[in-house]
């Protein structure tokens, strides 16, 4: 089973999308976390991507495809891949319908968190005191759920004509969250 869980910064994909690999026995797909890995390894990719972070912008889709190919590819992780925060724009929605056709696998349920920009902030402030991100800063938060408005509305638009595309209000609280998520899957 594949899933893309989507939503603003802090809507709640990192903790659903870990809930949903214990439950489905899968592997969680994060870019934000694959990103944070690159930098914190300097890496190439990650010397490319640390100011784009920083500075609240999505990092190049073709950067953002060549990551998540290695992953799709492997036979391992075939239909048992949990997407957290991947899509976020067209290109990356068209791209991934792509690869997945390519291995011969499908998505099974996008679930995506909806959430206000006041409550996200609340939580970002929040996470920022327990994880420490360098990307949690107020005025960083800001730029990056702008962005996410700007450059995910076409995805959310891509998905919501799927039959497979289930919207959650991502202000509940986790659990709630979570038991919405479950009326959907049957593991």
């Amino acid at each position: 089973m594949n899933i893309i869980l989507f939503g603003p910064p802090g809507a709640g994909k990192g903790t659903q999308s870990k809930y949903l690999v214990k439950k489905t026995n899968g592997f969680q797909v994060s870019t934000g976390d694959l990103l944070r890995d690159e930098i914190k390894n300097e890496t190439e990719i990650g010397k490319i991507i640390i100011n784009d972070m920083n500075d609240g912008k999505f990092v190049d889709d073709e950067i953002i495809n060549k990551i998540i190919k290695n992953i799709i590819f492997d036979p391992k992780k075939t239909n048992k891949l949990i997407f957290d925060g991947y899509p976020r724009s067209l290109t990356q929605a068209k791209n991934l319908d792509i690869m997945l056709n390519d291995t011969n696998q499908k998505i099974d349920f996008i679930f995506f968190l909806n959430v206000d920009k006041n409550t996200i902030v609340k939580r970002i402030e929040k996470r920022k005191i327990i994880e420490n991100r360098s990307d949690d800063e107020l005025n960083t938060i800001l730029r990056r759920y702008e962005t996410y408005m700007k450059t995910t509305k076409p995805v959310l638009e891509f998905y919501s004509k799927k039959a497979n595309f289930h919207e959650i209000d991502g202000a509940l609280e986790i659990d709630q969250i979570t038991r919405k998520i479950d009326t959907f899957i049957n593991v």
